[in-house]
C-alpha cells in the first residue's frame, strides 16, 4: 500500500515562518541587549578597582585613599539574613493559606493586600519599619532594615507560592485523601514538596529584589563606617555605601562604588544561581 506524498510548505507560510523566527530572535536580543550593556559597564568601571583591600579593610577616613568594603558585605549579608528569616516563613506560609485554604473573602483581602504591596514605593516601606521599629527601639539597627526588606519580600513570595501550590494537580491531593493522610500533612508533604522547585525560584526573585535596596535603609540601617555584627545597632550596606560613595566629590570614592556596585551584582546572581543548582541537583521537588 502506497503512502500519500507529504504536501510541499508554501512559499508564503515558509516566509512567514522565517520572519517570526526572525522577530523572536530580535525580542530576546532586545531584552537581553540591557542587561549585557549594564553588566558589561560594571566589569569595565568597576573591575580594576577591585583588589585584596576592597574585601578586607573598612572605608578609609574622608579625603584618603584606599580603603575597602569589607563591613558593608558583611553587613548586607547580615541584613539580608534577617529579611530572609522574617519574610521567607511568612510568605510561603501565607502563600500556601491562599493555595489550599484561601477560597473566601479572607483570601481575598490576603490577595489584594499582597498585590498592593507590590507596587509601594520602596521608600514608604522604610517610613513604615521607621515608625514600627526605629522608633520602638529609639536607634537605627540591622534588625530595622531586614523587617524593612522582609515586608517587601512577603508578597512576592506569597503570590508566587500560591501559583505554583496551584499547579500541582488536584490527583496527587486527592490520592492522598484517598490514603488517609490529613489535609495539613499532604499539603506540606505533597503538594509543597512537589512545587518546591517554583517556591524557591519565587523567593530567590524576592531575594534579587531587596539586595539592591537603598531607601528602605536610608530611614532603617543608617550604614556604619565600622565593623558591626549587633543586629541591634546601625549597620554598613553595600547599597548604603553605593550611595554615599557616588554622591561623593572624590574620585576615589566614584571608583570604588562602581566595584561595590560590581561585587553586588555578582553576589545576587551567584546566590540564586547557587540556590537553583542545589534545587536541580537535589530531591527538591521538580526543577
Amino acid at each position: 500500500m502506497s503512502s500519500s506524498p507529504v504536501p510541499k510548505v508554501g512559499l508564503r507560510r515558509r516566509l512567514t515562518d522565517h520572519l517570526m523566527t526572525l522577530l523572536a530572535v530580535l525580542a530576546v536580543i532586545i531584552v537581553l541587549a540591557p542587561l549585557i550593556a549594564i553588566f558589561g559597564d560594571l566589569l569595565y568601571r568597576g573591575a580594576s578597582s577591585l583588589n585584596w583591600a576592597f574585601f578586607t579593610q573598612i572605608p578609609k577616613p574622608v579625603g584618603e585613599t584606599g580603603g575597602g568594603m569589607a563591613n558593608a558585605i558583611v553587613g548586607s549579608m547580615l541584613i539580608l539574613g534577617i529579611a530572609s528569616l522574617i519574610g521567607v516563613p511568612f510568605g510561603i506560609g501565607a502563600g500556601i493559606y491562599l493555595a489550599e485554604f484561601g477560597r473566601n473573602r479572607l483570601g481575598g483581602a490576603i490577595r489584594f493586600t499582597a498585590d498592593v504591596l507590590n507596587g509601594v514605593p520602596s521608600i514608604v516601606v522604610g517610613v513604615v519599619a521607621w515608625a514600627i521599629v526605629v522608633l520602638y527601639q529609639k536607634h537605627f539597627s540591622a534588625l530595622a532594615g531586614g523587617v524593612a526588606l522582609a515586608i517587601m519580600m512577603v508578597p512576592t513570595i506569597c503570590r508566587t507560592t500560591e501559583e505554583m501550590l496551584l499547579l500541582v494537580p488536584q490527583s496527587l491531593r486527592e490520592a492522598a485523601y484517598g490514603l488517609g493522610v490529613p489535609r495539613w500533612r499532604t499539603t506540606l508533604s505533597i503538594t509543597l514538596r512537589t512545587a518546591t522547585s517554583g517556591v524557591i525560584t519565587g523567593v530567590m526573585l524576592a531575594f534579587a529584589r531587596i539586595a539592591g535596596e537603598t531607601a528602605p535603609l536610608l530611614f532603617t540601617a543608617l550604614g556604619n563606617q565600622f565593623w558591626n555584627l549587633n543586629p541591634s545597632q546601625p549597620t554598613a550596606a553595600l547599597p548604603l555605601q553605593i550611595y554615599v560613595y557616588a554622591n561623593s566629590p572624590y574620585d576615589d570614592w566614584h571608583r570604588q562604588a562602581w566595584a561595590a556596585s560590581l561585587v553586588l551584582i555578582i553576589l545576587i546572581v551567584g546566590a540564586v544561581s547557587a540556590v537553583r543548582f542545589a534545587v536541580r541537583r537535589g530531591s527538591f521537588g521538580t526543577a
